[in-house]
């Protein structure tokens, strides 16, 4: 288990950083809207926030990185919160476009496969498990509402990621009061820098 880091941000655009928010998308105060303000890292839209459907948000994901031509060279670092994490875990069980991806950073994956999970997200279901063909950490929240530390512990090592128990802080996002989310960009700075 890694420590959390308490500084740090990725820099310039080597590697390319992807965001991928979760169900509803994030919004304008969540620390992915302000990295993609503050750090100009790059917010993949989807066609339908409010009843995502896996294969069109794993399709989506392939057609921007194949659009992305420096990712031939520079592959990209994804940023996954939430529902984006299991959107990074099927998608890389499925693509054969992965060498696109140096590594990802996965924040607060829910539980999908809870009977209490929305019915907007039954089709997530079953979570993709294979280990991932890059490398990853895993930031989990001891008290996260929408999956339990030992289940997304479970999950990060399904995935061969580097688990970072956060403590309690909710689901890591707007509500969490993580602002900036200092320690976070820490985090992707240890990626990006081992993708270079």
């Amino acid at each position: 288990m890694m420590p959390l880091p308490s500084s740090g941000a990725c820099s310039g655009t080597t590697p390319p950083v992807y965001l991928l928010p979760g169900w509803l998308n994030s919004d304008p105060d969540h620390w992915q809207s302000r990295w993609e303000r503050q750090l100009g890292h790059v917010r993949i839209e989807q066609a339908d926030w409010e009843w995502p459907r896996r294969g069109d948000w794993m399709a989506r994901l392939d057609e921007v990185l194949l659009a992305d031509l420096r990712l031939a060279r520079t592959p990209a670092v994804l940023v996954a919160h939430s529902l984006g994490c299991q959107l990074v875990a099927a998608w890389a069980a499925h693509s054969q476009h992965t060498d696109r991806v140096s590594g990802a950073l996965l924040v607060a994956p829910p539980d999908t496969e809870r009977e209490d999970m929305p019915p907007q997200l039954h089709n997530w279901r079953s979570i993709r498990r294979p280990r991932l063909p890059f490398p990853a950490i895993a930031v989990v929240s001891t008290d996260d509402p929408y999956c339990s530390a030992e289940r997304a512990s479970q999950m990060a090592a399904d995935w061969g990621a580097r688990l970072v128990l956060a403590g309690p802080r909710g689901h890591l996002n707007t509500a969490s009061g993580l602002g900036d989310w200092a320690e976070g960009q820490a985090l992707l700075a240890t990626l990006c820098s081992e993708a270079r």
